[in-house]
């Protein structure tokens, strides 16, 4: 564990997986590189909810050929062999993030709450980092300081 935290971009319909536990490995394109084991990974919900509702901890992160994938988590990742194709088209691995432990907020933090406290904070269009180099908005502060983590910084998109 580094202690590190990522604010992450979850459609609704694969949040709603994950906090009923049918979803346990969120699928990306792009590895994030400062985060493992026992990192804590922050839920945004984007359109039509637009909160924060929230997390889970890492328990590990895979990087497969996409049939080595498909076979680790077909099971796993909530979706369909056809929705993991259309996903992966254009690439040859994809990232498994497994979860470990999840919580989720009793009243999700709303974008407009987290923007009041941080008139610059935008959801990430990918994924965020965060580490005690740069505050995060208050309330998301708070939240991740409750759960004993710090934070780190950088954008980059999930393309």
């Amino acid at each position: 564990m580094t202690g590190n935290a990522l604010l992450l971009s979850i459609r609704p319909e694969y949040a709603e997986k994950i906090f009923n536990q049918t979803k346990t490995v969120e699928l990306r394109r792009v590895k994030p590189k400062q985060i493992g084991r026992g990192d804590l990974v922050l839920v945004y919900e984007p359109t039509p909810i637009q909160a924060l509702t929230g997390m889970f901890k890492i328990d590990r992160i895979v990087e497969l050929p996409l049939k080595e994938l498909w076979e680790a988590v077909n099971d796993k990742a909530g979706i369909t062999r056809e929705e993991f194709d259309a996903y992966y088209q254009g690439v040859t691995v994809g990232i498994g993030i497994f979860i470990s432990e999840l919580w989720k907020l009793p009243v999700p933090i709303k974008l407009q709450s987290l923007k009041e406290q941080e008139p610059n904070f935008h959801p990430p269009q990918g994924f965020r980092y965060y580490s005690k180099d740069r505050e995060p908005p208050l309330l998301l502060f708070e939240f991740m300081e409750n759960a004993g983590y710090t934070y780190y910084l950088q954008t980059e998109l999930d393309l």
